[in-house]
Formats: structure tokens, sequence, C-alpha cells
């Protein structure tokens, strides 16, 4: 996936993510874990004009955070499976996290997404099957924390010469 097309997704959710954020009077932070499966219909592991994003698809989310109170340290640990939206992309909202701040999330934190299962017969064969890889954005007005992961794909079994080349 470009990383540009990928961050001018993300620029898009934070800022329709910031304007409706009121600012918080706590430590704790609002976290949105995000990502996009697509189908690599040329097998070369990049968004191409043939590719096309895969709603209905599987993906597990696994999350650790670090905590930080004044008197303990916590990390908190989760898996989820989420489904593609329309759209070929995957969210968790995660609505508050004590003791976790944005500037510190960023540092003390770690996401990694698993293709679990594809929507379409057509393109199933997994090609990039997990990502820890991101992109942090930190709204620190409002204590939001958005990771957008890099994109997961599958692919066709056979892939089409005459539309991929040789």
């Amino acid at each position: 996936m470009n990383p540009l097309v990928l961050f001018f997704l993300s620029s898009l959710f934070v800022t329709s993510m910031s304007s409706k954020a009121e600012p918080l009077k706590n430590t704790s932070a609002h976290i949105t874990v995000m990502g996009l499966v697509y189908c690599d219909i040329c097998s070369n592991n990049s968004f191409s004009r043939h590719s096309y994003f895969l709603p209905g698809s599987e993906v597990r989310i696994d999350c650790k955070f670090k905590a930080s109170w004044p008197k303990t340290r916590e990390q908190i640990s989760f898996s989820v499976n989420r489904t593609t939206n329309r759209y070929g992309m995957y969210k968790l909202e995660i609505p508050s996290v004590d003791g976790i701040a944005c500037a510190q999330a960023a540092i003390d934190s770690s996401c990694e997404a698993s293709l679990m299962s594809s929507s379409s017969k057509a393109c199933n064969i997994p090609g990039y099957k997990s990502t820890t890889d991101e992109i942090a954005i930190k709204v620190k007005q409002q204590n939001l924390c958005i990771y957008s992961l890099n994109a997961l794909n599958f692919r066709p079994s056979k892939t089409d010469a005459g539309l991929c080349g040789n």
C-alpha cells in the first residue's frame, strides 16, 4: 500500500475525530487502531490499479499498552477480531484507558494486525499476513491516539498475465 495514500486516509480520520472530540479533564487516552485489507491482483505486495479493498475480511488485532500511575506500572494486553467494512478498513476503538497518556502511549505500546480470513474466494491467499509497522498520530488536546497499521493483503491463486504482465 502506498504510504502516502495510508497517511491521507489517516489524516481524514483524524480531522473528523478531532472536530468531534472534547477536551478531557483526566489522563485517560482514547485510542483507535486501524488498517486496511486489499486484494493484490498482481501478487507484487503493492496496491496497483487492478487491486481492490476487501470488505468482510477477518483481522485479529493484538495490542499491549503500558499504563503508568504514581505508585504502579501495569501492562494492558488484549486481542480482538474485527471485520473490514465496505471500504476494506478495520478499526478498533478503545474509549478510555486510565493511566495511558498519548505522549507515553506512542512510546510504550505495540499493536499487531494479522489476517484471519478473506471474504473473497477469488482472492484468499495471504500476502502480507501480519503487520506491526504503524503511523502513530496524536492529538494532545483531546488525548487521542490513532495507530494506523500498514495494509494487509490477500492474493488470487493465479496471477492474470493479461492484467499484470509477466
